[in-house]
């Protein structure tokens, strides 16, 4: 069992910055990969980056350039630092845990762009 808990969302201006933090528990062990993902009101969750337990990363295009997805391995915690934000940005962002066919889910943390 893997649980996760993210944290740093908030209400910021365009063109700000804002740092998710995915604090991650449990059996935190071999291959992994763990993910970043969002829901806007009205709209299906959309993937925005991915981090391998190796630290390779992958982004979507809609982020690409503003998003960075980096890891503690320390400290078991993923960290999606986001910059350039714009209102489009608007979404509760949810970080996923994935080992074959395991996945786990945060709860998720509210991103609001606005002026």
């Amino acid at each position: 069992q893997v649980q996760l808990v993210e944290s740093g969302g908030g209400l910021v201006q365009p063109g700000g910055s804002l740092r998710l933090s995915c604090a991650a528990s449990g059996s935190i062990f071999g291959g992994y990969v763990m993910g970043w993902y969002r829901q806007a009101p009205g709209k299906q969750r959309e993937w925005v980056a991915t981090i391998t337990s190796g630290g390779s990363t992958n982004y979507a295009d809609s982020v690409k350039g503003r998003f960075t997805s980096s890891r503690d391995n320390a400290k078991n915690t993923v960290y999606l630092q986001m910059n350039s934000l714009k209102a489009e940005d608007t979404a509760v962002y949810y970080c996923n845990f994935r080992r074959g066919l395991y996945d786990a889910w945060g709860r998720g943390t509210q991103v609001t762009v606005s002026s």
